[in-house]
């Protein structure tokens, strides 16, 4: 399979997830103002979808999502095969990106040492 084809079916499966998400989707553990679709990968045959999710919160926070998505797999999967036109929908796999947050606290520690460097003046 070709990489473009991967590569648009991924974005296709990221859009249907958001809109779900942002739209219809109703579960609490889901709140759209803490979650987001980071990305999503397809495998080259097209048989599963890995879904990063970024979660703001506690640890807790991420496994209510996680369980959230989980609980909302079957729904996702018909969303899927209604908007993408596929022979089979892949199984969706669901990880935490924990890349945000990584980048936010990376970005505080660089605010924090500009702060310590300026008293010197």
């Amino acid at each position: 399979m070709n990489q473009k084809r991967v590569n648009r079916i991924s974005s296709e499966i990221n859009k249907v997830i958001s809109h779900c998400l942002y739209n219809t989707i109703k579960d609490p553990n889901l709140d759209p103002l803490y979650t987001g679709i980071t990305g999503v990968k397809v495998t080259n045959d097209l048989s599963f979808a890995t879904i990063y999710i970024s979660v703001i919160g506690d640890d807790q926070k991420k496994s209510d999502t996680l369980k959230g998505f989980e609980n909302a797999k079957g729904y996702l999967k018909r969303e899927i095969s209604k908007n993408v036109k596929l022979r089979h929908t892949p199984e969706l796999i669901f990880k935490i990106d924990d890349s945000t947050e990584r980048g936010m606290h990376i970005e505080n520690i660089i605010n924090e040492l500009n702060k310590t460097g300026n008293t010197d003046e």
